[in-house]
C-alpha cells in the first residue's frame, strides 16, 4: 500500500495596481500605515475564525470572517477576501468537511497572501 501526503498549493492573487493606488493616493508613508495595520488586523482575525470554529462559535466566526472581506479588498489581497467569503457563507450551512476545509484553506491563503503583500510593500519603497 502507498500512503501519499497531499500538500495543498495556496496560490494568491494580491492586486498590485489597487496597492499602487492606494500609495499613490496616499502617499508613501500614510499608506505604509494604512497596510501594515490592515494586516496586523487579518492576522488577528485569521486567529479569530479558526479559533471561533475550534469551539463552534459560528456567529463570531462570521463575523471575524465579513471584515475579513472587507480589509483585505481595501488592499488589494483578492483570493483572500474570495475564501473569507467562502467561510462566511459556510458557517451558515450544515455541511462541516466543507467548512473545515475552507478554514483551512483560508489560514493557507491567508498566511501566504500577508507575506504577499509585505513583499508588495517593500518592493514598492
Amino acid at each position: 500500500m502507498v500512503v501519499r501526503t497531499m500538500r495543498p498549493e495556496a496560490v494568491v492573487q494580491v492586486d498590485r495596481e489597487r496597492l499602487d493606488h492606494l500609495y499613490a493616493q496616499l502617499g508613501a508613508s500614510n499608506a505604509e500605515q494604512i497596510v501594515s495595520r490592515a494586516m496586523e488586523e487579518l492576522a488577528a482575525r485569521l486567529d479569530k475564525v479558526e479559533g471561533s470554529y475550534k469551539k463552534g462559535q459560528f456567529g463570531e466566526m462570521q463575523k471575524a470572517a465579513r471584515s475579513m472581506i472587507a480589509i483585505s479588498e481595501q488592499i488589494g489581497m483578492e483570493t483572500f477576501a474570495r475564501v473569507a467569503s467562502d467561510v462566511n457563507m459556510l458557517a451558515t450551512q450544515d455541511d462541516g468537511a466543507a467548512l473545515a476545509a475552507t478554514v483551512a484553506r483560508l489560514k493557507r491563503i491567508g498566511e501566504r497572501s500577508l507575506l504577499a503583500v509585505w513583499d508588495l510593500q517593500d518592493a514598492s519603497v
